[in-house]
């Protein structure tokens, strides 16, 4: 019953993040975000929000094997709070502040904090580290497109 509730509790901190990053998006989508050029690989909007709640509950369970795992893993929590922060960071800088390469600087200090995390995670549970590969890959395409925003608009 314990591991269950430590379950449940690194699921919602996981998309409570991704519900607190949306906030910035939800102002910004149909407005801002409408005017903006954008490179022929963009994503239909509507296919971001599955595909965050898909990663956010790949992260919750990924943290949930750490924070079971034997042992004492303070630096692993650490560097995955780092990255939750960031995570939620980039929406304020793009959306909310709309200042694109605001959100290209940060989105690249997100990317190493996951690539952190992700190793950091394997050395403890190789299942925890798989689990955020999806998420590495994303935040690389959401990379790309971040700067390509940037540079056509």
């Amino acid at each position: 019953m314990k591991n269950i509730l430590k379950l449940i509790i690194a699921l919602v901190i996981c998309q409570l993040a991704g519900g607190i990053g949306s906030l910035f998006n939800i102002v910004s989508i149909s407005t801002w975000y409408t005017t903006l050029v954008k490179p022929s690989f963009n994503p239909p909007n509507w296919i971001f929000a599955p595909v965050w709640i898909f990663l956010f509950l790949l992260m919750g369970i990924s943290l949930y094997l750490i924070w079971t795992s034997k042992g004492k893993h303070k630096y692993a929590i650490k560097l995955f709070s780092i990255q939750l922060l960031l995570n939620v960071l980039w929406s304020a800088l793009f959306f909310g502040i709309k200042c694109p390469i605001c959100a290209f600087v940060e989105i690249i200090i997100l990317w190493i904090f996951i690539l952190l995390t992700m190793l950091e995670f394997y050395k403890i549970n190789k299942t925890a580290g798989y689990l955020l590969i999806p998420y590495l890959v994303w935040v690389t395409f959401a990379a790309i497109l971040n700067f390509f925003l940037f540079i056509l608009n």
